[in-house]
């Protein structure tokens, strides 16, 4: 008779790890807050000019509130983003929501293909490189990604344009619309960029993806599958793999909540209008809100994609389902010790 799974030895690691996230959200909000208001000078001094009187200042400030406790102005903020209220841009005095999500969904146009490529393409070259140690197929594999690690991303970005928006003008070299430019009108701009970032970030997972092939295909349990004559395809894809993509899953995880918080470089290269560029520009003109939000966008992007790496690597640890399975055994061997001398007795 199979054992089977009880739901609780499921449900508590993944409740714990839900509980650590909400906790990691909520202290990387408030230092996100507290560093933004801790920065040099003042808000409404700036906004107004170095020749405002203070009375102006005075009144500015407390029109944004800046004359409150720091901790109830924290409670509201961090209610509101709860709610999707981000507060006002102190530079166009719109709300921030409606052009934080508009630049997360144009940073979504290439992040999503670049994962989707990227994640797969450097998986099955880190794993064949792995399982072919040594050969031809794992030195060019080595040696390229080796190599796209090296450059810099604005210089891949910059050849890319030389070669295939002036060279040979396939695509657009930049973007000629800002932040109001229709998904329609953003298509025909995003393939230099999602090149740059899959180049950018399969390199790192296809040497992780790589070392950790190596280290199982030596381990005993891949050695034992190999003795009992299954075939090499077999034993890579049913057992060595699984295992070898836990390692994998945090740079994984990284990589790609570095793909959906706006990638800087990338997108000023190209005059993308996403997050990144946003980001820069609420910097430079000191947005104070629209900094708060990115950052807090960015920080919720990186604890998701932790959190999805450590759920996913809980369904694919070995180790923790033959505990489970020693777990279950071991009670019912308990019990099986237990009603044995009873049944003896009733005789």
């Amino acid at each position: 008779m199979t054992s089977t799974t009880r739901p609780m030895d499921v449900l508590v690691p993944v409740l714990r790890r839900l509980g650590i996230a909400v906790l990691t959200v909520v202290l990387a909000s408030l230092f996100v807050f507290l560093a933004v208001q801790a920065l040099p000078g003042d808000v409404a001094q700036q906004l107004l000019g170095q020749n405002a009187t203070p009375e102006a200042v005075q009144q500015l400030r407390a029109s944004l509130g800046l004359d409150r406790n720091v901790w109830l102005r924290y409670l509201e903020w961090l209610g509101g983003a709860v709610h999707g209220d981000f507060g006002t841009s102190l530079v166009s005095g719109s709300p921030v929501a409606p052009t934080l999500f508009t630049a997360f969904r144009n940073s979504m146009l290439i992040a999503v293909p670049a994962m989707l490529v990227g994640v797969t393409l450097s998986l099955f070259l880190g794993v064949v490189a792995g399982v072919r140690r040594g050969r031809t197929t794992d030195r060019v594999v080595s040696v390229v990604s080796l190599v796209v690690m090296s450059v810099p991303e604005f210089m891949v970005a910059t050849v890319l344009v030389l070669c295939f928006a002036i060279g040979l003008p396939l695509f657009p070299a930049v973007v000629l619309r800002g932040s109001d430019a229709t998904v329609g009108e953003l298509l025909p701009t995003i393939w230099l960029p999602i090149t740059v970032l899959t180049l950018a970030m399969a390199a790192y997972i296809v040497r992780t993806a790589r070392s950790s092939t190596i280290d199982v295909m030596a381990s005993e349990f891949v050695t034992t599958a190999e003795l009992k004559g299954l075939p090499i395809r077999r034993v890579v894809w049913k057992h060595a793999l699984p295992s070898a993509l836990l390692p994998t899953l945090t740079v994984i995880a990284l990589n790609v909540a570095w793909l959906l918080g706006g990638v800087v470089v990338v997108e000023n290269v190209f005059n993308y209008p996403g997050m990144g560029k946003l980001m820069l520009e609420s910097v430079y003109d000191r947005d104070l809100p629209t900094i708060e939000a990115i950052a807090l966008l960015s920080a919720v992007a990186y604890v998701v994609c932790n959190l999805v790496a450590d759920l996913v690597a809980l369904a694919l640890d070995p180790k923790l389902r033959t505990r489970q399975r020693r777990t279950r055994v071991r009670r019912r061997s308990t019990g099986s010790a237990v009603t044995r001398p009873s049944r003896k007795a009733a005789a």
